[in-house]
């Protein structure tokens, strides 16, 4: 608490960040790793089916407006 009053601050704290290096090699692993392959039919039968979903919603509003 004196300390202050006399000049001195904080200092902050000193710390070794350790070195790395860049391997091409290394990334271009961890690319091939995460990579995946996507299958695009199962989206196709997604929309395939919110349409129907959504067709036969509109018959069941159709029926009970008619009746």
């Amino acid at each position: 608490m004196i300390r202050p009053m006399f000049g001195h601050r904080a200092k902050p704290k000193k710390f070794d960040l350790p070195l790395r290096y860049h391997d091409p090699k290394k990334d271009e692993k961890r690319r091939q790793r995460i990579k995946f392959k996507s299958n695009r039919n199962r989206n196709r039968t997604q929309n395939i089916r919110i349409i129907v979903m959504a067709l036969g919603l509109a018959l069941v509003i159709w029926v009970i407006t008619v009746l």
